[in-house]
């Protein structure tokens, strides 16, 4: 399902639009964006709306477009939840690169963080990222994620292996730095 619209100081969190996926398309087929994603290869319009249209209809699934200055710069989600249990991954993706480095991912997960604990009612949100990708581990980081462990040599890119850093935050601990 697409998330409500959140707004931050920054950046807002919005429900997916028809035309959000062309952007998409073009983000993915630059091997710098997606160097860190699960998803490194180029894709089609047809097949970016089929998965608009499949994220938009899930149960298990809380979607939004990052939108910075009125203009779409990435993605984020959180997936695979588990609702029984109260946990789900989450993910995201800034394809603009002009807006990298500027805070607007950890705006965005901050924003998530606090729908997936105050209105979803989630007990654990936990992701993983390549180990490389230090600026998204920071950003998590000062989320309230801790390190839970590291999936060694977990993806193949660039002729090696790389490992994954994995964490989770608890809303029990997330809830202590909100005062």
């Amino acid at each position: 399902m697409f998330g409500p619209l959140l707004r931050g100081d920054n950046i807002t969190l919005r429900p997916a639009r028809e035309n959000d996926a062309e952007h998409f398309v073009r983000w993915f087929a630059d091997m710098e964006v997606t160097r860190f994603l699960a998803r490194r290869m180029a894709i089609t319009l047809q097949q970016e709306l089929e998965f608009l249209k499949r994220i938009g209809e899930s149960k298990d699934d809380v979607w939004w477009v990052i939108e910075a200055a009125n203009e779409a710069i990435g993605a984020t989600g959180i997936h695979g939840i588990n609702w029984l249990d109260a946990n789900g991954t989450t993910g995201i993706v800034i394809g603009e690169k002009a807006s990298w480095r500027k805070g607007y991912a950890t705006e965005a997960m901050k924003l998530r963080t606090r729908y997936a604990f105050r209105e979803l009612n989630l007990h654990k949100l936990v992701t993983e990222v390549d180990t490389e990708n230090e600026a998204s581990r920071k950003a998590l980081e000062r989320n309230g994620y801790r390190s839970v462990g590291i999936r060694r040599e977990q993806t193949f890119r660039e002729g090696k292996w790389h490992d994954r850093w994995v964490g989770e935050v608890l809303r029990a601990d997330w809830e202590k730095t909100q005062a």
